[in-house]
């Protein structure tokens, strides 16, 4: 197997220490990971009401691909809103990406406006529970913003992982937002980049924060080359990490 570059997409909420303990996993197999945290995110101090668009939110992931050195490409592995970045990143650095993993992702088209999934996504899901929803003004535009409820991130993104994973992540989970105002006006997305780089899509079968069967409209909606299914929750990387490492093993050594 040849060794790959993986770049690792953080949730919308969350930060690059979702993969803290799986990193070293891909790692051991002999690939070199990348995980970064995104504006307002992690340990990124700056607040989300500092952020003006999804572009601005994914910066920091435009930096690493800035980084990657001529000739060489990169695996994306975007989670859960992390799609959306990704199609931004390669947009704008194609030549950069060698393929781009959707994991229980946002998966955008090329035929609609940027938030075309997110409206979607937001028509069929209503089970909120506790989460608390606002907005904020930045550069005299209005932006919708969510702060995630402990029961429902029980409910919805860890109901399968380990109390311990959970606990930590309401120690990390911060206000964020799905940025609908401005993709609902970005221009969208590009066949001759983001759509000219093949896609797969890893679908966990227990999914309760993007349901399995909105998954599969995406899917329908901008097919993809490959789907991989496995038994677990929206946070695998905690439910189900070794079933995970295999996927993106096979994905590794797997020409799209």
């Amino acid at each position: 197997m040849a060794p790959k570059h993986f770049v690792i997409i953080h949730n919308a909420f969350h930060g690059k220490w979702m993969w803290t303990e799986f990193k070293p996993l891909l790692e051991a197999a002999g690939h070199t990971v990348t995980t970064f945290d995104l504006e307002a995110s992690g340990d990124d101090p700056r607040p989300i009401e500092s952020v003006a668009s999804a572009d601005q939110f994914t910066n920091p992931l435009l930096d690493v691909l800035e980084s990657i050195p001529e000739g060489e490409k990169v695996i994306l592995v975007g989670h859960s809103f992390g799609g959306i970045n990704a199609a931004i990143a390669m947009d704008k650095y194609p030549e950069k990406v060698e393929l781009a993993v959707f994991l229980n992702a946002l998966l955008p088209d090329t035929t609609h406006r940027p938030s075309y999934v997110i409206e979607k996504y937001m028509e069929v899901f209503d089970d909120w529970e506790d989460c608390e929803f606002g907005c904020y003004s930045i550069n005299k535009r209005a932006i919708s913003k969510i702060k995630l409820g402990s029961t429902f991130v029980r409910n919805h993104l860890f109901q399968l992982s380990p109390v311990k994973d959970y606990e930590y992540a309401m120690e990390r989970i911060r206000v964020g937002t799905f940025f609908p105002e401005p993709l609902a006006i970005r221009e969208k997305f590009t066949e001759e980049g983001y759509g000219s780089i093949p896609r797969v899509f890893i679908s966990s079968q227990q999914d309760k924060g993007i349901l399995t069967e909105f998954q599969q409209w995406e899917i329908d909606n901008f097919p993809v080359k490959k789907v991989y299914t496995l038994e677990g929750d929206h946070s695998p990387m905690f439910s189900n990490p070794d079933v995970l490492l295999a996927i993106l093993l096979e994905i590794a050594n797997t020409t799209f």
